[in-house]
C-alpha cells in the first residue's frame, strides 16, 4: 500500500511507534521528576523526626541524670556541668546544650560568653514538668530543640535541659544525599530510555512505520475485503486460525464466532504452504484450494494464507459436458461407421446382390434399436439414457464389452425418483468411467445395473479388473484416487470421491467387493 504523507514537519511523532514511545517517555519522565522531589522531601521530613528525636533524647537523658540536679543543687553548676555538656554535644554532633535555673538564667552555653544570660525559648510546659520539642530561633539561629525539666530527689524542679540541632545543619544533611537520588532518578530515567528505545524498535518492526490513521483505514480496508471477497479466505498460524472470512465459512460450513483448528477439515489442519489448485471434495461441496506462506521476515514457519474457491456447479457441468461429448463421440464414430455400411450396401446392389445387401444393411441397425428401446422403455430418464447409449459406443471402441443387465429399471414418473438426473450422471457416469479404466485389458468387459423400486435405488458397476482394497478405497472416496499418473491424473481422481458425495448427501451407501468381478454398488433408501 502506498502511503501518502503530508510535506509539513511536525516535532510530534507520526507513527504509532513513536508516539506510543513519546508518551511513556513523557510520563516516565514526569514520574521519576515526581518520585525524586517526593524522596527529597522525605528525606528532610526523616531528617527533622531524627533530628527531634535525637534532641529529645539528650535532653531527656541528662534531665533525668542525678549528677544534674545536685551540679544545679551545689551551686557550681557551670563549673561541674559545662564540661560534661560539651563533651556530649562534640559526640553527638548537635548545636548546643543548655542547662538553666527554673528563671532562665544559662548554666551551660556553646558559647561561653552566653552563660550568664537568659535562655531564649520557650520553658513555660517543662515547668509544669511537660518534655516538649518546639522550632525556634535563638542566639545560634533557628534550630529544633528539646526542653526537659531537672528535679531533685523530693521531685522539685530545680533547673532545665535544652538540647537543639540547627536547621541549617539539618538541611546541610539532607541536601548531601540529593547527589544520589538525582543518581538514580537519572539512572531509572536512562533505564526506561532504553526500555523506551526497545519497544519502539519492536514497534515499528510490528506496524511497519504506520501512522494511526493509516493502521485505522488499513483495517477498515482489510475488514471490507475480507468480507467482499467472493473467494473464501482463511490465515492459519501456529497458534491457529487467525482469520476466516464470511465465505470460508459457508464454505466449509463453520460455526459462528472463533474457529479453532479441529474445526477445520482434515485437508487444512496440517501445514502445507506452496500447494497450488488442490482439489477437494466435502460433503457437499468440490472446492480448489490454494495455500501460501506467510513472509513476516522471521525464521520460523507456521503461518499461512488458504484460499479456497467453489467449483461444484462447475463440476457438476463437467460431469454433463464429459456425457454429452462421450455421446457426441460415439454419434460421429457410428456417422462414420454407417457411412463406410452404406458404401458395402451400395456397392452389393451395384454388384445385383440386393438380397444379401438388405440382409447387411439391417443386421446392425435391428441391434442398435433393441438397446435404444429397452433403455428408454426400462430407464425413463432421458440424461441416464443418453449416458448409457454414449459409455456403450465408448466401451465398444475401446474394445470393452459393456452390458446393461436385464434387472435395471426405473420408474416411469421421473418426479419419483430418489436421485436427479443430474445426480444419476455423475454415480453412474464416474463409476463406468472407472471400471472401464480398471477392468482387466485381457478380458475387458463392465456390467451396468440400475434398478429402484418401492423401498432403494440399486446401481452397480462391476468390471473384470482386481479391485481396490478396504484402505485405498477409503481414501478414493475421502480425497480422490486415481490409478493414473502425471498430467493424466490431474484430470481424473475425483469421481469416487464425488459419488461418494452425493450418497451422503442421500444418507445412502457405497460399498466395494470382489466377487464375479470387482464390484462397487451404491443403494440409496427411500425416506
Amino acid at each position: 500500500m502506498r502511503r501518502i504523507r503530508s510535506p509539513s514537519r511536525s516535532p510530534w511523532p507520526r507513527s504509532l511507534a513513536g508516539q506510543a514511545v513519546a508518551l511513556q517517555i513523557l510520563v516516565i519522565t514526569l514520574i521519576v521528576l515526581a518520585g525524586s522531589a517526593l524522596a527529597v522531601l522525605d528525606a528532610r521530613r526523616d531528617g527533622d523526626a531524627a533530628a527531634e528525636a535525637q534532641v529529645l533524647g539528650i535532653a531527656t537523658s541528662l534531665a533525668d541524670s542525678p549528677s544534674t540536679a545536685q551540679a544545679i543543687e551545689s551551686g557550681r553548676a557551670t563549673e561541674i556541668l559545662q564540661p560534661v555538656t560539651e563533651q556530649v554535644r562534640t559526640h553527638t554532633d548537635i548545636a548546643f546544650i543548655t542547662i538553666m535555673a527554673p528563671d532562665r538564667t544559662r548554666f551551660t552555653h556553646t558559647d561561653p560568653s552566653q552563660i550568664g544570660g537568659d535562655y531564649l525559648g520557650t520553658i513555660e510546659p517543662a515547668l509544669r514538668g511537660e518534655t516538649f520539642t518546639e522550632v525556634y530561633t535563638g542566639t545560634l539561629g533557628p534550630s529544633i530543640r528539646a526542653v526537659a525539666p531537672v528535679r531533685d530527689s523530693s521531685g522539685r524542679i530545680v533547673g532545665l535541659v535544652a538540647a537543639g540541632i540547627l536547621q541549617q545543619s539539618l538541611a546541610d544533611r539532607w541536601q548531601a544525599q540529593w547527589p544520589a537520588i538525582a543518581a538514580v532518578g537519572l539512572g531509572a530515567l536512562a533505564v526506561s530510555l532504553l526500555g523506551g528505545w526497545g519497544i519502539r524498535r519492536r514497534l515499528m518492526r510490528q506496524t511497519r512505520g504506520l501512522r494511526p490513521e493509516e493502521l485505522r483505514v488499513m483495517y477498515d480496508h482489510h475488514d471490507a475485503i475480507l468480507h467482499s471477497v467472493s473467494e473464501g479466505l482463511i490465515v492459519l498460524d501456529r497458534s491457529g486460525v487467525a482469520v476466516v472470512n464470511d465465505e470460508a465459512r459457508r464454505l466449509l460450513s463453520l460455526p459462528a464466532g472463533e474457529v479453532a483448528r479441529s474445526d477445520l477439515p482434515e485437508f487444512l489442519r496440517t501445514y502445507n504452504p506452496g500447494a497450488r489448485d488442490e482439489v477437494h471434495v466435502t460433503d457437499d461441496r468440490v472446492l480448489v484450494v490454494n495455500r501460501s506462506p506467510v513472509r513476516d521476515g522471521s525464521d520460523a514457519g507456521g503461518s499461512e494464507v488458504v484460499t479456497i474457491r467453489d467449483r461444484t456447479e462447475l463440476q457438476g457441468a463437467l460431469g454433463e459436458l464429459n456425457s454429452l461429448k462421450v455421446l457426441t463421440d460415439s454419434l460421429r464414430a457410428q456417422a462414420h461407421e454407417a457411412a463406410n455400411k452404406l458404401h458395402t450396401v451400395v456397392t452389393m446392389v451395384e454388384m445385383g446382390r440386393a438380397e444379401e445387401a438388405i440382409t447387411f444393411a439391417t443386421a446392425g441397425l435391428e441391434l442398435s434399436q433393441q438397446l435404444v428401446d429397452r433403455l428408454s422403455s426400462a430407464v425413463g430418464e432421458p440424461a441416464l439414457v443418453a449416458l448409457l447409449l454414449g459409455k456403450t459406443a465408448q466401451a465398444d471402441e475401446r474394445g470393452i464389452e459393456l452390458t446393461v443387465t436385464e434387472e435395471s429399471a426405473l420408474p416411469a414418473d421421473t418426479d419419483d425418483l430418489l436421485l436427479t438426473g443430474q445426480e444419476m450422471v455423475t454415480v453412474a457416469g464416474n463409476l463406468i468411467d472407472n471400471a472401464m479404466d480398471a477392468c482387466d485389458p485381457q478380458d475387458p468387459w463392465v456390467e451396468v445395473t440400475v434398478n429402484q423400486n418401492s423401498e432403494r435405488l440399486l446401481i452397480r458397476v462391476a468390471d473384470s479388473g482386481e479391485g481396490m482394497d478396504a484402505g485405498t478405497f477409503e481414501k478414493a472416496m475421502r480425497r480422490g484416487y486415481s490409478t493414473k499418473s502425471g498430467a493424466e491424473a490431474d484430470q481424473h481422481g475425483l469421481g469416487l470421491a464425488l459419488v461418494a458425495q452425493v450418497v451422503k448427501r442421500h444418507h445412502g451407501q457405497l460399498s466395494a467387493d470382489v466377487t464375479y468381478g470387482s464390484v462397487v454398488t451404491v443403494t440409496v433408501a427411500r425416506p
